[in-house]
């Protein structure tokens, strides 16, 4: 089994609704979700002209394969109705790997950890809370290292 953390984040429809159906669809006999981070309400990055997100990090473990792990991600994004029509466009769902065990993976297809954590306050405030001194395989810096320089952006606790 590898421990393994992933992104989420919604903006479409029912913003709290969708992050906790995909949890819900994610947990199998082959992914064990041990922890979630509290949900946070984000400002888009790059696009703007879009509605706030709510993001949250799962701490899991998993007997898949990344490329497994990847498929098995985009099956729950299209069942809560993902559309892909503009890059960092509005969605009803996203799942991002973060980081899976201490892997480096870097295909046409798929690149862990993610090569843009460490510019998203969206990611790193909710992976703070879970693993605050987990430490990136490529950068060996923390995830409160990569946190506390990470550019300034509006990311508030959900209450």
């Amino acid at each position: 089994m590898k421990r393994i953390y992933l992104s989420l984040g919604s903006n479409v429809g029912d913003r709290e609704g969708n992050l906790r159906t995909a949890v819900e669809r994610l947990a199998s006999s082959d992914v064990h979700v041990l922890h979630l981070s509290r949900v946070y309400e984000t400002e888009p990055v790059d696009y703007k002209d879009q509605a706030w997100f709510l993001n949250q990090v799962v701490e899991a473990e998993t007997a898949l394969f990344p490329m497994q792990l990847l498929t098995r991600i985009g099956r729950v994004e299209r069942e809560l109705g993902r559309v892909r029509t503009r890059r960092n466009g509005p969605r009803t769902i996203d799942i991002d790997i973060l980081f899976y065990g201490a892997a480096k993976v870097e295909t046409a297809r798929l690149e862990i950890p993610h090569p843009r954590m460490a510019e998203r306050r969206f990611v790193l405030a909710p992976l703070a809370e879970l693993a605050p001194d987990l430490r990136h395989p490529v950068t060996h810096r923390t995830v409160r290292q990569m946190l506390e320089s990470a550019p300034p952006a509006v990311v508030r606790l959900l209450t």
